[in-house]
């Protein structure tokens, strides 16, 4: 009498980040923004900020962009708005203080997330070496903690096809405050990428400031 045999084969998944190398795909990144700031160079536009607590929007603030020969981001402050009620003598002091306060906040919230936007090539090598990286349909998901400081994490999702950027979300501590940030990009009809939103959250304070790049016109040299 002749017995079945069953045979099982045990499928074991490989990670994609296995499959990939971490190094190769860093300076693809890295070759592909340093050609699009190139492109960049060539334009200034302005960066509209609002900051809100709980909700209720409490200043607004124009900049205007560009990056110099360097590739450097320049940034000139054009306006500053304040939906707060100005008060007179002591209490006026004393309002202008906090004011000032909060505005240095938001001034270094937006520089912490300038941190995780623009890394320089050594910076993004170091990021790669130490992520995990997913494959999901059309872009590569790539995700690394103490990116910047201790416990913080970075996640940057990438096209797979031209390794443009897409998004990247953060967060982090600014002194003993939780800062959590995402900052997403689009495309010009010319294929340029760019930052066009960056959003934070500031638990600590209640607040949340919105980024909005736009205005982007051609230098005038």
């Amino acid at each position: 009498m002749m017995k079945n045999t069953i045979i099982v084969i045990l499928l074991v998944p490989i990670s994609v980040f296995a499959q990939i190398d971490k190094e190769q795909l860093a300076l693809k990144v890295s070759k592909v923004e340093v050609a699009n700031t190139l492109k960049l160079k060539g334009f200034i536009w302005k960066r509209h900020t609002s900051t809100s607590v709980e909700g209720v929007i409490k200043s607004k603030v124009v900049n205007e962009l560009s990056f110099d020969e360097n590739g450097v981001l320049q940034i000139t402050s054009i306006s500053t708005e304040s939906s707060v009620k100005k008060k007179r003598g002591i209490r006026g002091a004393k309002q202008k203080s906090a004011m000032e306060d909060n505005a240095d906040y938001v001034e270094s919230a937006l520089n912490i997330a300038m941190a995780y936007t623009y890394t320089s090539k050594g910076q993004l090598l170091d990021f790669f070496e130490k992520a995990t990286i997913t494959e999901q349909g059309n872009v590569l998901v790539v995700t690394a903690i103490n990116v910047n400081m201790q416990g913080d994490k970075l996640t940057i999702v990438l096209d797979k096809e031209s390794n443009l950027y897409i998004s990247r979300k953060f967060s982090s501590l600014m002194g003993n405050d939780l800062i959590e940030g995402e900052i997403k990009y689009e495309k010009f009809s010319s294929g340029i990428n760019h930052v066009s939103e960056t959003i934070i959250n500031l638990p600590a304070k209640k607040a949340k400031i919105t980024a909005v790049n736009q205005d982007y016109s051609q230098r005038i040299n």
